[in-house]
């Protein structure tokens, strides 16, 4: 497609904050290298809790503001990342944050759980039949550990990804256009076993406790992991990125906690799972580009198709 660079990279997430935790040394190193990368965030993280005291009057049970406050922390996430296209699902507050599996909020009017299936996956064909991404980052079917926005998320990119490579799907008037590899959020074992033994080395006192390996999502075992990027030259955009999603993140150095204040390591190579597709290295081996093997993202990064 006319001016387009070679190389095109969509994520969807659930909420604000998810990517930059999950992808944002990816997206920095690939924006960096004039890739086009899209981020679809599917809600606005209304439910989320407030972690500055002098915030706390947004949360949902309170002003019920967070929402509209943390379209701009994403602003502001993705500018220290060097990404300018990122979207909201139908638009933004199209989706409600659905709150946590089993609350009320998983069924109030416009929860994201709540979502009609092809309808929601619809807004996304047409994201898809614009941008025409050859790679898909997504979670997997558990949403990497079970909140209802992150499964619905995994379901509609899943969804979308059929629907805008069928001819037959004419609800978006755009031409059909096929995603070349999917891949999902991943951390493997041991990987997150080593940079825990660290934290505890290093800052057992930077927060008020330590968080458990299996708190972090997407953690399997090595085997299951097809690529890995290494985003270390950027590690400063991704914590810079986590920062400016003050309400959710607190950061301390190359950990960080959420609400509940249990320290986590920030990963700055990050990891993936090849779900749908052929992968680019040899039998068995890890992928260091998630382009690899994409005929037409063979071109330097930047290039124009």
């Amino acid at each position: 497609m006319k001016d387009l660079p070679a190389r095109r990279l969509l994520l969807v997430h659930a909420h604000p904050d998810d990517e930059s935790i999950n992808n944002g040394a990816t997206m920095a190193r690939y924006a960096a290298e004039g890739a086009h990368v899209t981020l679809v965030t599917c809600t606005l993280g209304e439910e989320g809790e407030v972690i500055p005291p002098d915030l706390a009057h947004l949360a949902a049970d309170r002003d019920d503001t967070l929402g509209a406050h943390r379209v701009g922390e994403l602003a502001a996430a993705m500018r220290e990342l060097g990404v300018t296209d990122h979207r909201f699902l139908g638009g933004p507050g199209r989706y409600r944050d659905s709150g946590m599996m089993g609350t009320g909020q998983n069924h109030r009017p416009g929860a994201f759980w709540d979502a009609d299936l092809d309808e929601a996956a619809g807004h996304l064909v047409e994201v898809i039949r614009s941008v025409r991404p050859q790679v898909l980052v997504t979670y997997d079917p558990d949403g990497g550990y079970g909140h209802p926005d992150h499964i619905q998320a995994h379901r509609v990119a899943t969804r979308a990804a059929e629907l805008a490579a069928d001819p037959a799907y004419d609800a978006c008037p755009q031409d059909p256009h096929t995603i070349a590899k999917t891949y999902w959020n991943r951390v493997p074992r041991t990987v997150a076993e080593e940079a825990f033994a660290r934290l505890r080395e290093s800052a057992p006192d930077a927060f008020g406790g330590i968080a458990a390996v299996d708190d972090v999502p997407g953690v399997v075992d090595d085997g299951r992991i097809t690529a890995e990027i290494d985003g270390s030259a950027h590690a400063a955009a991704k914590t810079a990125a986590m920062r400016a999603h003050a309400t959710q993140i607190a950061v301390d150095g190359p950990f960080f906690a959420l609400s509940n204040d249990l320290g986590q390591p920030v990963f700055t190579t990050e990891y993936y799972e090849l779900v749908r597709g052929t992968p680019g290295g040899g039998p068995g081996a890890r992928e260091y580009d998630l382009f690899a093997g994409v005929p037409d993202a063979a071109a330097a990064p930047g290039a124009r198709t």
